[in-house]
């Protein structure tokens, strides 16, 4: 198999890496997400004016390249790399992909905004009682003459402070469960009705808790077919995994590579600490776990377009591998940093709370080996 990567997307690459580079050193990161409103708005105009990237992987009739999966994963990498705080996956990855695939007036109209910088999108779908499964959504739907009433709670909504309309998931039909009856609205944020209370993330991110009470939306905030919206939800969501596994191994690789430079400036015992063996079996062993990571990557990104079932198996197989990389190699870095490894003024600090994070997003552990083994006896069934 073909790993090597297109000259357009090694330009890319370099483009991307030159501009954090040049603009997103750890302190002004650091500063801007300490700060109000937590993001710099002119690194986001310049995504979309000066690189493009936000606008890459739309389609063509809505301004886009119509780039592929691989595109996103070379930006997620380096965007996790830089350790960039703007939405990028939850705006042009999640939301950018539910309304490309919805269609649609306000759909599209929507798309080319987010395309040029104006606008910022939030996904709101996890409530308390969800842990990572849509079919469990409770928020509701209701007609009411020429438009919808809409009720029910959102939690952790990701980048939602920023955002300015909120892509939601509620039920209009059928009961909690059900995969029928999931459909998905396009709201302005400032909606009668609709209440958030905002705080930042361990990982210098912003999110928000959001209740909707009595919110009315014209017909048209509904976006794609009534009642069919889990089956986008869930190839949108594996192609987000993918994509946040790509920005792990920027994490990752970080971890890493900062860790051994440490080690090899560190003394003890009139020699850097590098050269103790025990040591260089535990870094030896992070390198493995960015290695694994990166190789189940790569196979969830270009398995996308597979079957949905061979889809979602490599997405969780992807999950699973980089989540207990986020763990390993995030907690030795830390213990080989030592003490000084856990403060605010060190960037490694900062890497560790990323990846601890991401263990958490899109599912942890426990979620995707349930899934891949629900999965894989289907599969079996499916081959029988």
């Amino acid at each position: 198999m073909d790993f090597s990567f297109t000259e357009e997307q090694e330009l890319l690459r370099n483009s991307l890496q030159a501009f954090l580079r040049d603009r997103y050193g750890f302190e002004a990161r650091r500063a801007a997400a300490r700060g109000a409103p937590g993001m710099r708005r002119e690194i986001w105009t310049a995504m979309a004016q000066d690189l493009g990237i936000l606008s890459a992987t739309m389609p063509e009739r809505v301004g886009g390249l119509g780039a592929d999966a691989v595109t996103t994963m070379v930006v997620m990498e380096e965007l996790g790399r830089a350790l960039v705080v703007e939405p990028f996956l939850e705006t042009v990855v999640l939301c950018g992909g539910l309304l490309s695939r919805s269609g649609g007036a306000l759909a599209d109209d929507t798309l080319r905004r987010i395309g040029t910088g104006e606008e910022i999108l939030a996904f709101a779908w996890s409530e308390p009682q969800t842990r990572y499964d849509f079919t469990r959504v409770a928020t509701s739907a209701r007609r009411e003459g020429p438009a919808w009433r809409i009720d029910g709670v959102k939690s952790v909504v990701i980048a939602a402070p920023w955002a300015s309309q909120l892509l939601i998931t509620a039920r209009t039909g059928e009961s909690v469960g059900q995969r029928e009856g999931l459909s998905l609205f396009l709201l302005d944020k400032n909606t009668a009705g609709i209440s958030a209370t905002e705080y930042p993330t361990i990982d210098d991110r912003r999110a928000a808790d959001i209740t909707f009470a009595n919110v009315r939306v014209p017909a048209d905030a509904l976006i794609g077919a009534e009642g069919e919206a889990l089956e986008a939800i869930e190839a949108v969501t594996d192609t987000a995994i993918a994509a946040l596994c790509a920005e792990a191994v920027g994490v990752l690789s970080t971890l890493q590579w900062s860790t051994v430079e440490y080690t090899k400036q560190r003394r003890q015992f009139g020699q850097p600490i590098a050269a103790f063996q025990a040591l260089q079996h535990r870094m030896v062993d992070m390198y493995m776990h960015v290695e694994m990571a990166q190789s189940a990557t790569y196979l969830a990104t270009l398995k996308l377009s597979a079957s949905p079932l061979e889809r979602a198996l490599a997405a969780s197989t992807a999950k699973v591998t980089v989540n207990n990389a986020c763990r390993f190699v995030g907690q030795n870095a830390i213990q080989l940093h030592g003490g000084m490894g856990m403060t605010d003024e060190l960037a490694i600090s900062h890497y560790f709370k990323r990846a601890t994070a991401i263990e958490s997003e899109l599912g942890s552990v426990d979620f995707h080996l349930q899934r891949h083994a629900a999965l894989s006896r289907t599969l079996d069934n499916v081959t029988a």
